[in-house]
């Protein structure tokens, strides 16, 4: 009689039980850490994009600036590169500096005054850090007479983006010419 009972006795043993959730518990934390670190992933791409949604912005600033400027120069010329841009941002007097825009790159940082270098707005957050290789090239700025050339100004930025300990590498480059006609 004692042997039926057993026998008809159905479930699990203790055994069985703590096997079961024992691997319930280790499949959780394995989705856990997998969760967590694909949330702490997609945080740093979101940084990481929004670093070069500024630098995007930064260019495009420069770019529609550059455009509709005049009267452009060359802030410390070498081998035909400039590390700075000088121009006009309205028509008046050209030798009135107070109307002077001035882009330039020193010490790996973009920067921008529009009251002729009296003042600068640091454009390239603290992430970014350019490289020696980033210049200004203008070409045509001469005045008309000794050149039949429209102003034409292209921009390199080259650097690298430094966040939460990982390093990425960018270079970027576009060409603006003067939106006035200049020959």
């Amino acid at each position: 009689m004692f042997k039926k009972i057993l026998k008809n006795k159905k479930g699990y043993t203790i055994i069985e039980t703590m096997i079961a959730v024992s691997l319930f518990v280790v499949i959780v934390i394995i989705g856990m850490g997998a969760l967590l670190n694909a949330n702490l992933l997609h945080r740093k791409s979101q940084n990481m994009l929004s670093i070069i949604d500024n630098l995007n912005f930064i260019m495009e600033d420069m770019s529609r600036n550059l455009r509709t400027g005049y009267n452009y120069g060359c802030m410390v010329p070498s081998n035909g590169y400039c590390s700075g841009v000088i121009f006009e941002s309205t028509k008046g007097d050209v030798s009135d500096p107070s109307d002077q825009w001035i882009y330039a790159i020193i010490n790996g940082k973009a920067y921008r005054s529009t009251d002729g270098g009296s003042s600068t707005i640091q454009l390239t957050p603290d992430e970014i850090v350019l490289d020696p290789a980033s210049a200004f090239v203008i070409v045509g700025a001469e005045p008309p007479p000794g050149d039949s050339r429209q102003p034409f100004i292209t921009i390199k930025l080259v650097g690298k983006i430094t966040f939460k300990n990982v390093v990425t590498p960018f270079s970027l480059q576009t060409s603006v010419s003067q939106r006035q006609i200049d020959i």
